[in-house]
């Protein structure tokens, strides 16, 4: 295939934008019947008469969808997030957090994990819009990246809600969406406010990280057409101490402990957010909105094999608090949300930069993962952009009966410059196998996904709805893919609906998982034991998507009094799952090589519940759960993701007074099994225990001085649960991350 160049993509993407653009020069022109729409609120929130036929709002079809739920502002206050978003989502049903792999390898870079398909099936998008920036970290040979994930770069602060789809609701968003999508959607700026707000955290014990923030958000109407928004936010968490997991190690034969793994590693926020809103008339709005953050880290000597303790570098750069990486991640975007006539219109065009700043990291053997280097004139950078459009247009008709139908398209391009490519990982007998010399390999690399969807929302009768939809996606590396789905609500009576749902999706590869040229290169420890020695593990151009079947079936009771209960089944068939072969494609010398290649199959089941009891007027009691039936590739057995067998959330509210509500939260975790097999080698495990069974319990208080002055505070893990993590890679089990113990908390907002 021949290669594609930036000009190419960003002349597709142009051509939406063109579009765009003409929309909004027609919208001027062209009256709407409805002169009352307000245009200022997100299409996601509102709907349209329109020649007395109702257009169903993209909200009103999100919540036809089993599998979906909405972390509001107001959940936001009653547990607040400590550093990231993350901290709110996990206590949704069908979401943990979960390391990148079930491995063990940086094991607390805990993300979103939504029903066990791992944070890489995950796809995050604010105001609608893609986050690609974690992609910019390399990917090891177990699946695993050094990276936080993407659901910390928008400050709690500055959300009116998030929206989490999960299963064949998800399929719609393309690429990425195979597990689930967390929509971050932020304050819109409808009247003018300026607020500001100080957040503390201390935990109890002196070896876990402070978190401090403050956020400042400003916004509101400059004129009759035009409004704006600005943001600021810093936050700084600390590293948990270097000797943190000591006692938890389990002991050498000698009697020592010296793979002793870092705890979780502290974080520097800095989020500039700018918005101009152009209400161009009733019915059509421009947004056009930069962002620019940076995420550096406070270095807790983490890596893959070996401990803190284990070179004086990495122990003394931990012991100091240095920063080793920071990402920068900077956004420019134009929207269009436009009201018609015959319907609705939403469309974007996004550049996502994103600068990933690392100083020099062992590339093989032992020491791989481990810092090299102290100096900030060793960084390497690797650059990734990525260039996001869509258009989405919604139609009502009645043809026999009303329906709603959407038309959609979407681009995305991803061009990688990777500085690290020549380091460390010589290849003998260059031009075999695709892999050119250290110094001619191309630090350039780049694909294309270009989308076309269709989606008919259709009002079989007033209790029976019915929406099929079919995407086709073209990527440039890993060709065509078609995505069907369908998802069905029927309300059974006034006060119970079934509701269902099946759909296609997937993912393409990454670029790392594509490129021959990115070597892993192992001296042992990440070799299959069936072949011995070092090896390699190099990229396959010619790699397939990912692809899973995802099926679910639930029913729901909700009435008048505020009960609300349901349960829900989902059922994931996984195939052609990307992973680092076993089998060896050939030698390059003495030295077998191997590549990404697809697995056959895998399968994930489970259950979701819910329930909401409305236990007297000021009290109000709200529980989910999930029960995991099984997770497992079906080659090895294996879990595809270390999450518990079961997690129950349970919140009680009470409005004690009118200023005064009262919050306890308690989260159970059932047992997390261990993979019995080394990931890399193939052996048995050397340490196969699971994680056993623990409770979180959070007391949080909410207290309105009056509507312009907000104070929260509360203990998170009263009981003081501490949970350490006993190793990095396989040698932990199941003990792979650090829940931080008993800490208190304190936030105080004012705005005018």
């Amino acid at each position: 295939m021949a290669p594609i160049s930036l000009r190419d993509g960003a002349a597709t993407a142009l051509v939406l934008l063109f579009s765009v653009t003409a929309s909004a020069a027609y919208a001027q022109n062209r009256p709407v019947q409805n002169e009352t729409v307000n245009a200022d609120l997100p299409l996601t929130g509102d709907e349209l008469l329109l020649d007395e036929v109702v257009v169903m709002s993209a909200r009103e079809q999100l919540n036809q969808a089993p599998g979906v739920s909405i972390v509001t502002q107001e959940d936001l206050q009653r547990h607040p997030a400590v550093n990231d978003l993350s901290d709110a989502i996990r206590r949704q049903p069908g979401v943990n957090l979960t390391g990148n792999t079930p491995n063990g390898q940086r094991g607390n870079n805990r993300q979103i994990d939504i029903r066990g398909m791992g944070p890489e099936n995950t796809l995050i998008l604010i105001d609608g819009k893609p986050v690609f920036s974690r992609n910019s970290v390399r990917m090891r040979r177990g699946g695993e990246r050094d990276t936080r994930g993407d659901s910390n770069w928008v400050p709690a602060e500055l959300v009116d809600r998030i929206e989490v789809l999960r299963g064949p609701a998800a399929a719609r968003y393309g690429s990425g969406s195979a597990g689930g999508v967390v929509n971050i959607i932020t304050k819109r700026p409808e009247k003018f406010a300026l607020s500001a707000t100080s957040f503390a955290n201390v935990p109890e014990s002196d070896k876990e990280g402070r978190t401090f923030r403050s956020t400042v958000l400003m916004g509101g109407p400059i004129d009759e057409r035009f409004s704006y928004r600005l943001s600021g936010n810093y936050n700084h968490t600390g590293a948990d101490a270097v000797d943190i997991n000591e006692a938890a190690t389990p002991l050498n034969p000698d009697g020592t402990r010296q793979n002793v793994a870092a705890g979780n590693e502290g974080v520097v926020n800095t989020d500039l957010r700018g918005l101009l809103s152009w209400k161009l008339d009733e019915a059509h709005v421009l947004d056009f909105e930069a962002a620019w953050s940076q995420q550096r880290n406070i270095y807790a000597g983490d890596a893959l094999f070996q401990s803190v303790f284990a070179n004086a570098l990495n122990q003394e750069l931990a012991e100091g608090g240095n920063e080793t990486n920071r990402v920068t991640r900077s956004t420019l975007s134009a929207t269009h949300r436009g009201k018609w006539d015959f319907g609705t219109s939403n469309s974007y065009i996004q550049w996502e930069n994103t600068q990933n700043k690392r100083l020099g990291e062992g590339n093989a053997g032992a020491g791989e993962g481990m810092i090299n280097s102290r100096y900030a004139k060793d960084r390497k950078t690797i650059t990734l952009d990525n260039l996001a459009a869509k258009s989405e247009w919604n139609f009502p008709l009645t043809v026999i009966v009303p329906q709603t139908l959407t038309l959609g398209a979407e681009f995305r391009g991803e061009w990688m410059d990777d500085e690290t490519i020549q380091d460390g990982n010589a290849f003998d007998n260059a031009g075999r196998f695709g892999v050119a010399s250290a110094a001619n390999r191309n630090p350039l690399s780049q694909s294309m996904l270009l989308g076309l969807y269709v989606e008919d929302n259709i009002l079989v009768t007033d209790k029976f709805i019915l929406t099929p939809g079919l995407r086709f996606d073209h990527h440039s590396q890993s060709g065509n893919n078609w995505s069907p789905s369908l998802n069905a609500s029927y309300a059974l009576t006034d006060e119970v609906t079934l509701k269902a749902g099946v759909a296609r999706a997937f993912k393409a590869p990454n670029l790392f998982q594509m490129n021959p040229n990115y070597l892993y290169n192992s001296r042992g420890n990440g070799c299959p034991y069936t072949y011995g020695g070092s090896c390699y593990v190099i990229g396959n151009a010619n790699l397939e998507a990912e692809t899973s079947i995802n099926k679910e079936i639930g029913i729901n009771y909700t009435n008048d009094a505020g009960w609300n209960a349901g349960i829900t089944y989902f059922h994931n068939d996984y195939k052609d799952r990307i992973t680092a072969g076993t089998t060896p494609i050939g030698r390059n010398g003495t030295t077998f090589v191997y590549q990404w290649e697809n697995v056959p199959k895998a399968v994930i089941s489970g259950l979701e519940g819910n329930l909401r009891v409305p236990l007297h007027e000021k009290v109000t009691w709200n529980t989910n759960a999930t029960y995991m039936i099984e997770s497992k590739d079906k080659t090895t057995n294996e879990p595809l993701s270390l999450v518990p067998e079961y997690t129950i959330n349970s919140n009680l509210e009470w409005q004690a007074t009118k200023e005064l509500q009262l919050n306890l939260g308690v989260t159970h975790y059932g047992k997390i099994e261990a993979p019995q097999l080394n990931y890399a080698t193939q052996r048995a495990a050397a340490n196969t225990r699971s994680r056993s069974p623990y409770t979180l319990v959070n007391l949080g208080a909410r207290y309105e001085f009056n509507e312009n002055l907000r104070l929260l505070a509360g203990v998170n893990n009263i009981f003081n649960k501490s949970i350490k993590r006993e190793g990095a890679a396989n040698n932990a089990g199941a003990n792979t991350f650090n829940e931080p113990g008993r800490a208190y908390y304190i936030s105080l907002t004012g705005s005018f």
